[in-house]
């Protein structure tokens, strides 16, 4: 056992130490404790991340998708292009390309009227579900409806 010269008041005495492996034992299982408060923290972040990813990238397929439309649907052509075949190729772009956990929300197709008569506006709007954050959205009686428009000057 080591000692410890400790000076109070003027007074010195030697106190005896601790030994090394009672400390260790005092010790033992606080980074498991400290480990699982801090889990569900860390796994709520994580889910969040990956959630918030998600919708990004559905965001993303819905703006191509919208744009496919519009690029279809400005083409110079005779007949011209009716408002079913862009709705088909906006359809057929997010057909398997929008990431869903569950029943797939449908996805809509408008064409907004434009003050300009040549120009051509898709809008694409879906209702997204995903792990956590679309369902508490729906709960809360908004649910995340990402939206995209695209507007295009008509060859």
């Amino acid at each position: 056992m080591t000692q410890s010269m400790v000076d109070v008041r003027g007074q010195s005495f030697i106190r005896p130490l601790s030994p090394p492996h009672k400390l260790a034992q005092a010790q033992r299982g606080t980074a498991t404790v400290e480990f699982g408060l801090l889990l569900p923290l860390l796994l709520l972040i994580v889910s969040g991340i990956v959630e918030f990813g998600m919708a990004l990238y559905d965001k993303a397929v819905l703006t191509n998708a919208s744009r496919e439309g519009a690029r279809a649907g400005i083409v110079l052509r005779v007949p011209p292009v009716s408002t079913n075949e862009i709705s088909t190729r906006v359809l057929n772009y997010t057909g398997n390309a929008l990431l869903t956990l569950g029943a797939a929300s449908p996805i809509t197709v408008d064409f907004p009227v434009q003050t300009n008569p040549e120009h051509l506006a898709v809008r694409v709007s879906y209702t997204f579900r995903g792990l956590a954050l679309g369902n508490l959205l729906s709960a809360m009686g908004s649910p995340l409806v990402l939206t995209s428009t695209t507007v295009m000057v008509r060859e």
